[in-house]
Protein backbone atom coordinates (compact mmCIF):
# COMPACT_ATOMS: atom_id res chain seq x y z
CA UNK A 1 0.00 0.00 0.00
CA UNK A 2 1.61 3.26 -1.11
CA UNK A 3 1.49 6.66 0.59
CA UNK A 4 -1.40 7.96 -1.53
CA UNK A 5 -3.50 4.84 -0.90
CA UNK A 6 -2.76 5.04 2.80
CA UNK A 7 -3.80 8.71 2.81
CA UNK A 8 -7.13 7.96 1.12
CA UNK A 9 -7.90 5.17 3.55
CA UNK A 10 -6.93 7.22 6.58
CA UNK A 11 -9.32 9.93 5.38
CA UNK A 12 -12.11 7.46 6.07
CA UNK A 13 -11.02 6.75 9.65
CA UNK A 14 -9.93 10.18 10.91
CA UNK A 15 -12.50 10.05 13.77
CA UNK A 16 -11.02 6.72 14.88
CA UNK A 17 -7.36 7.69 14.75
CA UNK A 18 -8.03 10.95 16.57
CA UNK A 19 -9.92 9.07 19.26
CA UNK A 20 -7.24 7.31 21.29
CA UNK A 21 -9.36 7.03 24.40
CA UNK A 22 -7.96 4.47 26.83
CA UNK A 23 -11.51 3.38 27.65
CA UNK A 24 -13.14 0.54 25.73
CA UNK A 25 -16.54 -0.53 26.98
CA UNK A 26 -16.06 -1.37 30.68
CA UNK A 27 -12.33 -2.12 30.36
CA UNK A 28 -9.93 -0.36 32.67
CA UNK A 29 -6.59 -1.34 31.16
CA UNK A 30 -6.85 -2.72 27.61
CA UNK A 31 -8.18 -0.86 24.57
CA UNK A 32 -8.01 -1.27 20.77
CA UNK A 33 -7.29 1.71 18.53
CA UNK A 34 -6.79 2.32 14.83
CA UNK A 35 -3.22 3.59 14.81
CA UNK A 36 -1.90 6.03 12.22
CA UNK A 37 1.65 4.79 12.79
CA UNK A 38 0.80 1.10 12.83
CA UNK A 39 -1.46 1.14 9.79
CA UNK A 40 -3.88 -1.20 11.56
CA UNK A 41 -5.20 -2.19 14.95
CA UNK A 42 -3.02 -1.59 17.97
CA UNK A 43 -4.16 -3.11 21.26
CA UNK A 44 -3.04 -0.74 23.98
CA UNK A 45 -2.19 -1.72 27.54
CA UNK A 46 -2.58 1.12 30.03
CA UNK A 47 -0.32 0.52 33.03
CA UNK A 48 -1.01 4.04 34.33
CA UNK A 49 -4.77 4.48 34.75
CA UNK A 50 -3.84 6.69 37.71
CA UNK A 51 -2.18 9.03 35.15
CA UNK A 52 1.16 8.79 36.93
CA UNK A 53 3.98 9.99 34.70
CA UNK A 54 7.44 11.36 35.38
CA UNK A 55 7.00 13.76 32.45
CA UNK A 56 4.29 16.43 32.15
CA UNK A 57 4.59 17.19 28.43
CA UNK A 58 2.85 20.33 27.26
CA UNK A 59 1.45 18.51 24.23
CA UNK A 60 0.10 15.42 26.00
CA UNK A 61 -3.65 14.85 25.67
CA UNK A 62 -3.86 13.42 29.20
CA UNK A 63 -5.24 15.88 31.75
CA UNK A 64 -3.01 15.31 34.77
CA UNK A 65 -4.86 17.93 36.79
CA UNK A 66 -7.97 15.78 37.16
CA UNK A 67 -8.38 13.16 39.87
CA UNK A 68 -6.91 9.75 39.04
CA UNK A 69 -9.27 6.79 38.77
CA UNK A 70 -7.09 4.25 40.54
CA UNK A 71 -3.59 3.79 41.90
CA UNK A 72 -3.54 0.00 41.60
CA UNK A 73 -3.20 -2.25 38.55
CA UNK A 74 -4.99 -5.57 38.92
CA UNK A 75 -2.79 -7.90 36.90
CA UNK A 76 -5.34 -10.70 36.56
CA UNK A 77 -8.01 -8.20 35.60
CA UNK A 78 -5.68 -6.71 32.98
CA UNK A 79 -4.82 -10.11 31.49
CA UNK A 80 -8.49 -11.11 31.33
CA UNK A 81 -9.22 -7.90 29.42
CA UNK A 82 -6.31 -8.62 27.10
CA UNK A 83 -7.60 -12.12 26.34
CA UNK A 84 -11.03 -10.70 25.54
CA UNK A 85 -9.74 -7.96 23.23
CA UNK A 86 -7.36 -10.35 21.44
CA UNK A 87 -10.33 -12.63 20.77
CA UNK A 88 -12.40 -9.71 19.47
CA UNK A 89 -9.69 -8.72 16.99
CA UNK A 90 -8.67 -12.19 15.83
CA UNK A 91 -12.26 -13.42 15.41
CA UNK A 92 -13.32 -10.28 13.54
CA UNK A 93 -16.03 -9.51 16.09
CA UNK A 94 -14.39 -6.12 16.70
CA UNK A 95 -15.82 -4.91 13.39
CA UNK A 96 -19.33 -5.47 14.75
CA UNK A 97 -18.61 -2.82 17.36
CA UNK A 98 -20.20 0.53 16.49
CA UNK A 99 -16.92 2.38 16.95
CA UNK A 100 -14.93 0.13 14.60
CA UNK A 101 -17.56 -0.87 12.05
CA UNK A 102 -16.43 1.70 9.48
CA UNK A 103 -12.77 0.63 9.54
CA UNK A 104 -11.58 0.03 5.94
CA UNK A 105 -10.56 -3.52 5.06
CA UNK A 106 -6.89 -2.61 4.65
CA UNK A 107 -6.75 -1.52 8.31
CA UNK A 108 -8.48 -4.61 9.68
CA UNK A 109 -5.16 -6.16 10.59
CA UNK A 110 -3.76 -6.87 14.04
CA UNK A 111 -0.45 -5.01 14.06
CA UNK A 112 0.70 -4.86 17.66
CA UNK A 113 0.15 -4.97 21.39
CA UNK A 114 1.45 -1.67 22.75
CA UNK A 115 2.48 -0.67 26.25
CA UNK A 116 1.33 2.92 26.27
CA UNK A 117 -1.51 4.58 28.15
CA UNK A 118 -1.97 7.53 30.49
CA UNK A 119 1.61 7.71 31.77
CA UNK A 120 5.08 6.25 31.38
CA UNK A 121 4.61 2.44 31.28
CA UNK A 122 8.11 1.63 32.53
CA UNK A 123 7.35 3.33 35.86
CA UNK A 124 5.17 0.31 36.62
CA UNK A 125 6.99 -1.54 39.42
CA UNK A 126 6.56 -5.03 37.95
CA UNK A 127 7.12 -4.01 34.34
CA UNK A 128 9.21 -7.09 33.54
CA UNK A 129 6.60 -9.46 34.94
CA UNK A 130 3.70 -7.93 33.03
CA UNK A 131 5.67 -7.92 29.77
CA UNK A 132 6.38 -11.61 30.25
CA UNK A 133 2.72 -12.38 30.95
CA UNK A 134 1.63 -10.50 27.83
CA UNK A 135 4.24 -12.29 25.74
CA UNK A 136 2.89 -15.64 26.95
CA UNK A 137 -0.67 -14.59 26.03
CA UNK A 138 0.50 -13.58 22.57
CA UNK A 139 2.26 -16.91 22.05
CA UNK A 140 -0.72 -18.93 23.30
CA UNK A 141 -2.97 -17.14 20.80
CA UNK A 142 -0.59 -18.02 17.95
CA UNK A 143 0.13 -14.35 17.19
CA UNK A 144 3.76 -14.80 16.16
CA UNK A 145 3.66 -11.93 13.67
CA UNK A 146 1.96 -9.47 16.01
CA UNK A 147 4.49 -7.04 17.43
CA UNK A 148 4.98 -6.00 21.02
CA UNK A 149 5.63 -2.27 21.13
CA UNK A 150 6.83 -0.12 24.01
CA UNK A 151 6.02 3.59 23.65
CA UNK A 152 8.28 5.26 26.18
CA UNK A 153 10.07 8.41 27.26
CA UNK A 154 13.22 6.30 27.89
CA UNK A 155 13.59 7.59 31.44
CA UNK A 156 13.68 4.17 33.14
CA UNK A 157 15.85 2.08 30.81
CA UNK A 158 18.64 1.96 33.40
CA UNK A 159 16.49 0.16 35.99
CA UNK A 160 16.95 -3.64 36.24
CA UNK A 161 13.22 -4.44 36.01
CA UNK A 162 12.98 -2.35 32.86
CA UNK A 163 16.05 -4.00 31.35
CA UNK A 164 14.56 -7.44 32.00
CA UNK A 165 11.28 -6.35 30.47
CA UNK A 166 13.00 -4.99 27.37
CA UNK A 167 14.81 -8.30 26.87
CA UNK A 168 11.50 -10.19 26.94
CA UNK A 169 9.85 -7.65 24.66
CA UNK A 170 12.60 -7.86 22.05
CA UNK A 171 12.50 -11.67 22.12
CA UNK A 172 8.84 -11.52 21.03
CA UNK A 173 8.76 -9.39 17.88
CA UNK A 174 9.44 -6.28 19.95
CA UNK A 175 9.91 -2.65 19.02
CA UNK A 176 11.09 0.14 21.31
CA UNK A 177 9.72 3.57 20.43
CA UNK A 178 11.77 6.07 22.41
CA UNK A 179 10.77 9.70 22.72
CA UNK A 180 13.35 12.33 21.76
CA UNK A 181 11.67 15.67 21.14
CA UNK A 182 14.55 18.07 21.73
CA UNK A 183 18.14 18.79 20.91
CA UNK A 184 18.96 21.19 23.72
CA UNK A 185 18.48 20.99 27.49
CA UNK A 186 16.50 24.23 27.52
CA UNK A 187 13.98 23.07 24.91
CA UNK A 188 13.73 19.63 26.53
CA UNK A 189 12.60 21.14 29.84
CA UNK A 190 10.21 23.55 28.09
CA UNK A 191 8.47 20.70 26.31
CA UNK A 192 8.70 17.80 28.76
CA UNK A 193 8.44 19.65 32.11
CA UNK A 194 10.34 17.07 34.12
CA UNK A 195 13.09 16.97 36.73
CA UNK A 196 14.81 14.10 34.95
CA UNK A 197 18.06 15.37 33.41
CA UNK A 198 18.25 15.41 29.61
CA UNK A 199 21.58 13.59 29.89
CA UNK A 200 19.81 10.61 31.48
CA UNK A 201 17.45 10.30 28.51
CA UNK A 202 20.29 10.53 26.00
CA UNK A 203 22.38 7.99 27.88
CA UNK A 204 19.47 5.57 28.20
CA UNK A 205 18.59 5.74 24.50
CA UNK A 206 22.20 5.17 23.52
CA UNK A 207 22.64 2.23 25.89
CA UNK A 208 19.52 0.46 24.61
CA UNK A 209 20.32 1.23 20.96
CA UNK A 210 23.67 -0.51 21.38
CA UNK A 211 21.72 -3.73 22.07
CA UNK A 212 18.66 -3.37 19.85
CA UNK A 213 17.39 -1.03 17.11
CA UNK A 214 15.16 1.75 18.41
CA UNK A 215 12.48 3.83 16.78
CA UNK A 216 12.91 7.50 17.62
CA UNK A 217 9.60 9.31 18.05
CA UNK A 218 9.81 13.09 17.90
CA UNK A 219 6.85 15.40 18.26
CA UNK A 220 7.34 18.99 17.15
CA UNK A 221 4.80 21.76 17.56
CA UNK A 222 4.17 25.47 17.76
CA UNK A 223 4.48 26.85 21.27
CA UNK A 224 2.56 30.12 21.55
CA UNK A 225 2.63 30.27 17.77
CA UNK A 226 6.38 29.66 17.46
CA UNK A 227 7.76 26.49 15.84
CA UNK A 228 11.11 24.97 16.87
CA UNK A 229 13.98 26.99 15.47
CA UNK A 230 16.30 25.66 12.79
CA UNK A 231 19.03 25.72 15.44
CA UNK A 232 16.94 23.48 17.70
CA UNK A 233 16.28 21.04 14.86
CA UNK A 234 20.01 21.04 14.06
CA UNK A 235 20.78 20.26 17.70
CA UNK A 236 18.22 17.43 17.65
CA UNK A 237 19.77 16.03 14.48
CA UNK A 238 23.11 16.23 16.26
CA UNK A 239 21.74 13.94 18.99
CA UNK A 240 20.71 11.39 16.36
CA UNK A 241 24.13 11.60 14.73
CA UNK A 242 25.76 11.14 18.13
CA UNK A 243 23.83 7.91 18.73
CA UNK A 244 24.87 6.58 15.34
CA UNK A 245 28.50 7.64 15.77
CA UNK A 246 28.65 5.75 19.08
CA UNK A 247 27.40 2.57 17.43
CA UNK A 248 23.71 2.89 18.27
CA UNK A 249 21.01 1.52 15.98
CA UNK A 250 18.03 3.63 14.86
CA UNK A 251 15.58 1.75 12.65
CA UNK A 252 13.18 4.64 12.01
CA UNK A 253 12.60 8.26 12.92
CA UNK A 254 8.97 9.24 13.37
CA UNK A 255 8.45 12.98 12.96
CA UNK A 256 4.96 13.99 13.94
CA UNK A 257 2.93 16.85 15.32
CA UNK A 258 -0.14 17.40 17.45
CA UNK A 259 -3.20 15.50 16.20
CA UNK A 260 -5.39 15.53 19.33
CA UNK A 261 -6.24 18.25 21.87
CA UNK A 262 -3.12 18.95 23.95
CA UNK A 263 -2.76 19.72 27.64
CA UNK A 264 -1.87 23.36 26.96
CA UNK A 265 -3.82 25.68 24.67
CA UNK A 266 -0.57 27.35 23.56
CA UNK A 267 0.36 24.14 21.71
CA UNK A 268 -0.77 23.90 18.08
CA UNK A 269 0.27 21.60 15.23
CA UNK A 270 2.93 22.35 12.69
CA UNK A 271 1.84 22.62 9.08
CA UNK A 272 2.31 19.65 6.77
CA UNK A 273 5.11 21.52 5.03
CA UNK A 274 6.95 22.11 8.31
CA UNK A 275 6.76 18.41 9.19
CA UNK A 276 7.97 17.50 5.71
CA UNK A 277 10.90 19.91 6.08
CA UNK A 278 12.08 18.17 9.27
CA UNK A 279 11.67 14.75 7.64
CA UNK A 280 13.75 15.91 4.69
CA UNK A 281 16.50 17.18 6.96
CA UNK A 282 16.63 13.83 8.75
CA UNK A 283 16.93 11.99 5.46
CA UNK A 284 19.53 14.32 4.00
CA UNK A 285 21.71 14.83 7.07
CA UNK A 286 21.63 11.40 8.70
CA UNK A 287 20.63 8.92 5.94
CA UNK A 288 18.12 7.46 8.40
CA UNK A 289 14.65 6.37 7.33
CA UNK A 290 12.13 8.99 8.44
CA UNK A 291 8.36 9.20 8.21
CA UNK A 292 6.13 12.20 8.78
CA UNK A 293 2.77 12.14 10.54
CA UNK A 294 0.56 15.19 10.31
CA UNK A 295 -1.95 17.17 12.28
CA UNK A 296 -4.25 18.05 9.37
CA UNK A 297 -3.47 15.84 6.37
CA UNK A 298 -5.76 12.87 5.84
CA UNK A 299 -2.86 10.48 6.23
CA UNK A 300 -2.16 11.60 9.78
Amino acid sequence: MNFEQTGLLMAEIIPLHRDHSRLFHQNRYVYPVVSRRSGGISVGINLNPDKVCNFDCIYCQVDRRSEAETTFVGTEHLLAELDEVIELVTSGRLWDDEKFGATPQAFRRFNDIAFSGDGEPTTFRNFDLIVNEVAQRKMSAGLDQVKMVLITNASMFHRPACQRGLAVLMAHQGEIWAKLDAGTEEYYHLIERTRIPFARILENILDVSLRWPVVIQALFMNVAGVPPTEAEISAWLGRLKGILAAGGQISLVQVYTVARPPAEAIVTPLSDAEVDHIVKRVQQETSLTAQGYYGSRASS
